[in-house]
């Protein structure tokens, strides 16, 4: 079976078509387009970007985001962990919100300043 995807690796936005049963890909103008295909049918991996509830903070919520792409099957368990944390001002940008989320082995960090 053939999948048609739109590369996200760099800005040209190539469209990609991979076989899923050969892993083959074609559509590439260059190595990082056939790797990102490869993965997106073998593992889709994202990065996670939401919000966590601050208590005492000067604004009632802080960005956060996953420090590595996590599996893509994972998001939804992901966000419902995320969801709810309430954690206390202040916290600065890079401060690790949750460690290991989901034993994946990667941290949520804020990413943002929220001073009280």
């Amino acid at each position: 079976m053939e999948r048609e995807l739109i590369c996200i690796s760099c800005p040209k936005g190539c469209h990609l078509k991979v076989d899923e049963e050969k892993l083959t890909v074609s559509g590439n103008s260059c190595p990082k387009g056939a790797e990102y295909g490869i993965n997106e049918v073998t593992n889709p991996v994202r990065i996670v970007t939401s919000t966590v509830k601050v208590s005492g903070g000067e604004v009632p919520v802080v960005p956060v985001k996953t420090e590595k792409a996590i599996p893509k099957g994972l998001i939804m368990k992901c966000m419902e962990e995320i969801n709810n944390i309430t954690i206390k001002a202040p916290v600065m940008i890079g401060d690790i919100v949750v460690n290991n989320i989901l034993e994946t082995g990667v941290n949520v960090v804020a990413t943002k300043n929220v001073y009280k």
